[in-house]
């Protein structure tokens, strides 16, 4: 799976949230740094040729559609990110968190819980 840049990740985030979508759909999701439509739409063909999204096409226009999930994308994201950051360690991962006040005792007791709850 290819990595993406911000921009083309914040348009995946809208058509994974529509489903399918056409340019001017995706548009009107854009809160800041709304792209010039052109702008827009070469990033969806850059996305398509990724293979991370399909279209429909209804005459010259098309209605796009996310192929890779986000469940999948997290999971790649996630993966290259405690390889990368973390030395491939989970422990590292929330040690970190918890380092940064990022993450409380309580949520912790839950994850354990869940944690053994599926043993």
């Amino acid at each position: 799976m290819q990595k993406l840049t911000n921009k083309e990740e914040e348009i995946m985030h809208i058509l994974w949230k529509l489903k399918k979508a056409f340019v001017k759909d995706i548009m009107e999701e854009i809160t800041d740094d709304k792209p010039h439509y052109n702008t827009l739409s070469t990033i969806v063909r850059n996305l398509e040729e990724k293979g991370y999204v399909g279209y429909n096409a209804y005459g010259k226009t098309h209605q796009y559609f996310p192929i890779v999930t986000i469940e999948d994308y997290r999971k790649t994201f996630m993966n290259t990110a405690i390889d990368n950051y973390f030395n491939s360690s989970y422990k590292n991962l929330v040690s970190y968190f918890a380092e940064e006040d990022k993450i409380s005792a309580d949520e912790l007791r839950e994850i354990l819980a869940l944690i053994e709850k599926k043993k």
